[in-house]
C-alpha cells in the first residue's frame, strides 16, 4: 500500500484479495499477514520478503490442492489468480505481486531496471518512465519500483534563542530536550499535556501546534515567572526523506517487473522495452545507455543496468555460446586427426544447423518460448547430431575400404546406419517428454525432442549427400 496507510486499511485490502484468491477451485487455504513478513521461506529469502515491516505492507499466502488433485498446474494458476487479483489491487490504490514457489532462480524479480546517476531527483525521473515502459508494455506484469509516495512530515522545532531569552536550557528541560508527536488515525498530531480538562480560548491562545488552546504545561524561567510552552516550539511541514538505496557504493533506483502472459522469458520483454528505453533522452542532451554485464563505469552520467532474470539468462547464452564455439573447434581438431582432412570435419558439423529447423517452428506450434533451457536443449542436441555424422562418415569411408563405389557407399551408409540413428533419436524423445509440460524446462524438452527428430531426417541424407559432392574422386582403396 502506499506509504503512510494506517494498518487497518492494509488489513482490510490484504482480507479482501485473500477471499477473491480463495474463490479459485484450486485453493485449499489461504493466510493473510498485515503489518509484518510471512514465516521465512526460500521466496522471500531471495527476493527479501522476510524483512518487510511497516503498517503498509502485508503478504497472502496461499496452498493449492495436491497436484494429483487438479487439471491446472500451479503456473496457469498463478496467472489466473493475478487476473483476479490486480483489478481489486488497483481500486484500494494497493499493488499487488504473485510470486510462485520456488520462485526459479535467486534474484530480486525477473526483471531489475537499475537506474544510476548524479542526482536523486534524476534517477527518479528516469526510473519513472522506465516504470511507464514496462506497465505499458503487453505481457509485462507487477511492475513496482523502490521509491516510497512522498509522506507529510510535522517536526516541532524548539526557538532555542526565546527560550534562552526566558533563562529555559533545552538540555534540562525535558519537554524542550525531547519534543514528542502523538498519533491520531494515522497522522502526527502534536502531543498536548493538560492538568485539568477545560480549554481555554480566546485571542491569548498560542499559535504553532496549539492552535487555539492554550496549553496549561508552562515552564519556569530563570526570573521564576512561568512561559506557556507553546511561545517557545513552533511545528514546521515537510516531506520525509526517502531511501537511498546503493549497490557497490553507487546510488541506485530500482524498478523491478515479472513476465506473464503474452511473453514468458525475460527475451522478448527485453527486444520489447530496449528500443522504447533508447528513445529516453536526458536534458544535458543524451541518451539512457544500457547495461547488462557490468555497471556503468562512472555515475556522472544517468544510465541503467538490466539485472535479475534477465541478466542471469544473458550470461547463459554468452558463456554457453562462447563454450559451444570452443568445442566446436575442439571437435574439428579431433575429427581432422581422425579422418586426416580438412574438409571432412566441415561436413559433419554441417548437420548441426539442422536441428533448428525442427527447434523454432516446434517452439511456435506449441507456443512456447525460447529460453535458456532452450539453448542448453539446442547445444545438447548438437553433440548426438556431431555423433551420427561422424558414424554416416566413418561408415562410408569402411565401405569405400572394403571396395565399395563412392555412390553406391554413401547410400548404403544412410540405409544402414538409419536404425541406430532413429532408436537413439526414440530414446531422446521418450526421455525428454516427461519435462515437456514443465513451465521451467519445457524450453529443453522441445529443442531436445524437436532438434533430433529434424537432425535425424534431414541429417541422415544430407551428411552422405555433401560427403559425394566434396569427395567426387574419392575411389574404393581395393575392388570387390
Amino acid at each position: 500500500m502506499p506509504e503512510g496507510t494506517t494498518l487497518e486499511e492494509t488489513a482490510r485490502v490484504t482480507r479482501l484479495l485473500g477471499e477473491a484468491a480463495f474463490r479459485l477451485p484450486e485453493v485449499v487455504n489461504v493466510q493473510t499477514y498485515a503489518g509484518a513478513a510471512s514465516p521465512f521461506n526460500f521466496n522471500g529469502l531471495v527476493r527479501h520478503y522476510y524483512l518487510r515491516a511497516g503498517a503498509n505492507v502485508g503478504d497472502v499466502q496461499v496452498n493449492l490442492l495436491p497436484k494429483h488433485a487438479r487439471d491446472r498446474q500451479s503456473h496457469a494458476i498463478a496467472k489466473a489468480m493475478r487476473e483476479i487479483l490486480t483489478p481489486i489491487a488497483r481500486a484500494n490504490r494497493a499493488n499487488v505481486k504473485v510470486a510462485e514457489v520456488p520462485p526459479g532462480p535467486p534474484v530480486l524479480q525477473t526483471l531489475v531496471a537499475e537506474v544510476y546517476g548524479p542526482e536523486e531527483s534524476g534517477r527518479t525521473r528516469v526510473a519513472s518512465e522506465i516504470k511507464s515502459i514496462l506497465e505499458n508494455t503487453d505481457g509485462i506484469v507487477d511492475v513496482d519500483w523502490y521509491v516510497e509516495d512522498e509522506q507529510a512530515r510535522e517536526r516541532i522545532v524548539v526557538d532555542r534563542e526565546k527560550a534562552a531569552l526566558h533563562g529555559i536550557s533545552t538540555s534540562r528541560s525535558p519537554a524542550l530536550a525531547q519534543p514528542r508527536l502523538g498519533r491520531r488515525h494515522g497522522r502526527p498530531r502534536p502531543y498536548r499535556e493538560r492538568q485539568g480538562r477545560r480549554a481555554h480560548r480566546g485571542p491569548a491562545a498560542a499559535q504553532g501546534p496549539f492552535e487555539s488552546r492554550q496549553p496549561s504545561w508552562c515552564l519556569r524561567g530563570s526570573s521564576g515567572a512561568l512561559v506557556a510552552l507553546g511561545e517557545l516550539v513552533r511545528a514546521e511541514s515537510g516531506v520525509a526523506e526517502r531511501s537511498i538505496y546503493h549497490k557497490n557504493l553507487m546510488p541506485v533506483t530500482y524498478v523491478t517487473a515479472d513476465v506473464a502472459g503474452a511473453m514468458e522469458s525475460p527475451v522478448y520483454a527485453i527486444l520489447a522495452v530496449g528500443p522504447k528505453i533508447d528513445g529516453i533522452r536526458i536534458p544535458e542532451g543524451y541518451r539512457v545507455e544500457q547495461f547488462t554485464a557490468a555497471q556503468p563505469g562512472s555515475e556522472s552520467k544517468y544510465a541503467m543496468k538490466w539485472d535479475g532474470e534477465w541478466h542471469i539468462t544473458y550470461e547463459v547464452f554468452r558463456d554457453l555460446g562462447l563454450a559451444f564455439a570452443a568445442v566446436l573447434v575442439l571437435i574439428y581438431v579431433l575429427v581432422v586427426g581422425w579422418f586426416q582432412s580438412l574438409l571432412t570435419p566441415v561436413i559433419i558439423m554441417a548437420a548441426i544447423p539442422f536441428s533448428l529447423v525442427g527447434i523454432l517452428p516446434a517452439h511456435g506450434m506449441l507456443d512456447a518460448f525460447f529460453t535458456a533451457t532452450s539453448m542448453i536443449g539446442f547445444i545438447a542436441g548438437a553433440g548426438i547430431v556431431v555423433r551420427n555424422s561422424i558414424i554416416l562418415v566413418d561408415f562410408v569411408e569402411l565401405r569405400l575400404a572394403q571396395g565399395m563405389p563412392l555412390a553406391e557407399a554413401v547410400i548404403d551408409a544412410g540405409a544402414v546406419r538409419f536404425r541406430p540413428m532413429m532408436l537413439t533419436a526414440a530414446a531422446v524423445v521418450v526421455g525428454s517428454s516427461v519435462i515437456l509440460f514443465d513451465p521451467i524446462f519445457q524450453g529443453l524438452a522441445i529443442a531436445l525432442m524437436a532438434g533430433e527428430i529434424a537432425s535425424l531426417a534431414l541429417s541422415r541424407m544430407a551428411v552422405p549427400v555433401l560427403y559425394f559432392i566434396f569427395n567426387p574422386k574419392k575411389i574404393p582403396t581395393r575392388e570387390v
